[in-house]
C-alpha cells in the first residue's frame, strides 16, 4: 500500500493541522522549505520548523527547496526526522550535502524538478535512500499533476528497482491511482488539508 506524506504547506493553522494528522493514518508529515531563491516562495523558516517537529507523533519528511541546504541541515536536529531531501538542481556540492545528511543519522533524499531527466541523476542513485520526483513545478501547492511523471518513474525503476520513490505535486484521489504500483510515497497537501475530515481523505487516497 502506498504511503502518504501529508504536506502542511497550505494549512492556515499548521500547529492544529499537525495535531489533527497525529490521529490519522498518514505515514509522514511533509515540510516544504523554501528560501525565495531556489523557488519564488518563502515558507518554513528554521525557527518554525524546530517549533513544529516536536508536535508530531508521525515521522517527518523534510523537502529543502533552497539554494543553501546546509544552513538548514545544520540547524535542524530531531530524532523524529526520517528523510531530508535536497534538490539536484542546486549549484552546490551534492555529494558533500548528501554525506552531511547521512552523518546526522537521517535518510537521504534527492529531488528532481519536472524538466530534469532521470539520466542526469544516475550517478547518485546508489548514494541515496529516496528519489523525490516532482510532478509539478516546485514552489506552490494546488497545481495539476504532470502526466509525464509516470514515464520518469518507470525509467527510474529500470535503473534501480529497489530505490524508494516519492512523488510530489498535484496528487488527489484520482491522480494517485496511477502511482499505486510504481511509487512508494505520495506527497499530498491540498486534497487533505482542505477537507474537514483528514483521515477520511487519507483513507480515500490509500484505497
Amino acid at each position: 500500500m502506498i504511503k502518504i506524506s501529508t504536506s502542511i504547506l497550505s494549512s492556515n493553522n499548521r500547529v492544529d493541522s499537525i495535531k489533527k494528522l497525529n490521529d490519522t493514518n498518514c505515514n509522514y508529515i511533509h515540510i516544504d522549505v523554501m528560501d525565495n531563491k531556489f523557488v519564488p516562495n518563502y515558507q518554513f523558516p528554521i525557527e518554525e520548523i524546530n517549533k513544529l517537529i516536536p508536535l508530531s507523533t508521525k515521522k517527518i519528511d523534510i523537502h529543502l527547496m533552497v539554494e543553501d541546504p546546509l544552513t538548514y541541515i545544520n540547524k535542524i536536529n530531531n530524532s523524529n526526522i526520517e528523510y531530508i531531501t535536497i534538490h539536484y538542481e542546486i549549484n552546490d556540492n551534492i555529494d558533500n550535502i548528501l554525506q552531511t545528511i547521512k552523518n546526522k543519522g537521517y535518510k537521504v533524499g534527492l529531488a528532481i524538478k519536472p524538466k530534469t531527466k532521470i539520466d542526469e541523476v544516475k550517478e547518485y542513485l546508489n548514494k541515496i535512500d529516496m528519489l523525490l520526483i516532482m510532478s509539478v513545478e516546485p514552489g506552490y501547492g494546488g497545481q495539476s499533476f504532470i502526466p509525464n511523471t509516470i514515464n520518469k518513474i518507470n525509467e527510474l525503476k529500470q535503473l534501480n528497482k529497489d530505490l524508494t520513490v516519492e512523488v510530489d505535486g498535484g496528487i488527489n484521489d484520482k491522480t494517485i491511482k496511477q502511482l499505486y504500483d510504481i511509487s512508494d510515497i505520495a506527497v499530498v497537501g491540498s486534497y487533505i488539508i482542505n477537507q474537514i475530515d483528514y483521515n477520511k481523505a487519507i483513507n480515500n487516497l490509500k484505497n
